[in-house]
């Protein structure tokens, strides 16, 4: 399961309405690859159609789909939005990260 701050709600729905997505209907997608300087990297985008392998989650009224590989790396995280002097971006609060970069945006097991 992944969750949703509710900082991180209000600039999803934001974003999903500027980029002509419907909160509502469509989804966030939410993967990790191969990258970063600590070996893996998140990665955030909006979709509107599930693939054979991914997994659905509703958090805090937000659809959020993570295809099957990712979602080992991933439960338990919570997905937060930093609007502050260190930088403005979602943040993953990865529980199962053992080391993560200064920039957030990469982590390691």
């Amino acid at each position: 399961m992944i969750k949703v701050s509710d900082i991180a709600k209000k600039k999803v729905v934001e974003l999903m309405n500027e980029d002509g997505y419907n909160p509502t209907n469509d989804f966030v997608r939410v993967g990790v690859k191969s990258g970063g300087c600590s070996g893996l990297s998140y990665e955030l985008t909006f979709d509107k159609i599930k693939q054979e392998d991914d997994t659905i989650f509703e958090d805090n009224n937000v659809k959020i789909i993570v295809d099957k590989k990712s979602f080992l790396y991933l439960v338990g995280t919570t997905l937060e939005y930093s609007g502050g002097l260190n930088g403005t971006g979602f943040v993953f609060n990865n529980p199962n990260a053992q080391r993560t970069c200064g920039c957030g945006e990469s982590f390691s097991l």
